[in-house]
Order: C-alpha cells, then structure tokens, then sequence
C-alpha cells in the first residue's frame, strides 16, 4: 500500500468520472439515447482517464522529487544551525574537498586562500551580525554561510565587497560532492502517528477550511447538471465545521 500514489489514482478517479458525466449529460441533452450514451461518454472518460493519469503521474513524481529535495535541505541546515561549530568546520571542509578546493581547517576554515565563516543560525542573519563580521574581519574577503539573512544584513554585505551563499547553495554544494553529513541532528525523529495527526485534521481550527469547502460546494450547486453530490457533501461539510466550532479541540501547530 504505501508504494501505492493515493493522491494520483484520487485525482485520476475525480477527473475520469468528471469526464464521464459532462459527456453523458451532453450526449444526452442531444438526444442520444441512454445506452449510446453511457457507451460513448464511458469511452470518452477512458479516454481522458488514461491522459490525465499520464500527465498527473508525471507531475506527482516531480512534486514528490521536489518535496523529498526540500525536506533533505531543510534537515541538513537545521543539523548545521545546531551542531558544534567545529564538526561544521569539518563537514564543510570535507565538501570542499570533494568539489576541488583546496582546504585549510585548522582554527579557522579556508578554501582556495579565501576564509569561510559558517553561521548556521534559526533565525536571517541580522545586519548587526554582519556588521560585528566586519569589523572583526576588516578588510579581509571572507564568504559567509547562512541560512539565510534579512535584506539589511545582504545590502551591507555587498556594500563591504563580501560574498554570501545561502542555504539553496549550501545544500547544492553537499548534494553535487554526496558529502552529507550521516547522521543528521533530529533525523531520527518519529513521525507523528496517524492519532496525533487525525486529531489535527478535526481540530477546532479546522472548522474555517470545512466552513468555506461547504460554502463553495452549495454554490457549486447551483450551476451543475447533477446538484446532489454538490448539495450533499457541502451540507456535510457545513454541519461538520460547525461540530468542530462548537465541540473540537485547540491542537497546538506543534505538540
């Protein structure tokens, strides 16, 4: 099951059945009796079922490409906002090394002559931290590493001649040289299980989303050639948010 693409074989369902009842109803409101019809529209929503399961399929796999690239960025530049500065100097060296530069890393972390200064932090870097770099730096080039830093903090970075790379070019350069680091901080958490997350779908602060889906869907009603689905799920949806409004609980964003 969990090789499975249940978002995919979902919106290829919705589609093909979309398909086979717009073209039933048009065939029908021409005169095409209810067989042909069926026929017809069932070979039609073939049709479009099979296209849609190709282009979808194509656009999943490269979502879920571009999820998994994202999730492995962020892990990695949250290991090195808190792991010891030293093992950083170390990680960066060693990716370094891999990409063809020549590295010093004895108190101080050197690539090709020019000094890298590692700040992995939580939060942008501030232009107040930049300002501290420089003064202690002077005149010297250095290339910072961040995470990323505030508009300030990048405006007096170019002003001084100094070069940043954020955490985009970080991550590229660990992933070009397969130099990650193993294990990452935190990689090994849990993951919520399927309590924890189904309480978070039916919070309290779920009741807005299912409020306006119900909305929509009513409205939807009215310009459809089969309402009853639309008046159904909507009223199901509008009763459900107002349970959650009035019974469902405060889940805190992270327990």
């Amino acid at each position: 099951m969990k090789h499975l693409d249940l978002p995919l074989i979902a919106d290829t369902f919705f589609y093909t059945s979309a398909a086979f009842l717009a073209s039933i109803a048009a065939l029908r409101y021409f005169g095409l009796s209810l067989p042909l019809a069926a026929a017809a529209a069932a070979l039609i929503a073939l049709a479009a079922g099979t296209g849609c399961a190709l282009f979808l399929g194509f656009r999943h796999k490269k979502r879920a490409m571009t999820r998994a690239e994202t999730e492995k960025r962020d892990a990695l530049l949250l290991h090195l906002a808190l792991e010891r500065e030293d093992r950083v100097r170390a990680q960066l060296a060693r990716a370094y090394e891999a990409d063809g530069k020549k590295v010093s890393n004895d108190e101080e972390l050197y690539a090709d002559g020019e000094r890298v200064v590692p700040l992995f932090t939580m939060e942008p870097v501030t232009a107040d931290t930049v300002a501290s770099l420089i003064r202690r730096y002077g005149e010297e080039p250095f290339t910072l590493l961040v995470n990323k830093l505030t508009a300030e903090a990048e405006k007096l970075l170019r002003s001084f001649g100094k070069r940043a790379v954020r955490g985009d070019e970080v991550y590229a350069l660990f992933r070009r040289t397969d130099t990650f680091p193993a294990p990452m901080l935190l990689s090994n958490l849990p993951r919520p299980k399927w309590r924890v997350r189904f309480r978070a779908v039916f919070s309290k602060r779920s009741a807005r989303p299912f409020f306006i889906s119900g909305a929509l869907l009513l409205i939807m009603s009215l310009f459809t050639f089969f309402p009853r689905y639309y008046l159904i799920t909507g009223s199901v949806l509008l009763v459900l948010s107002v349970i959650l409004r009035f019974f469902g609980k405060d889940i805190p964003m992270f327990e």
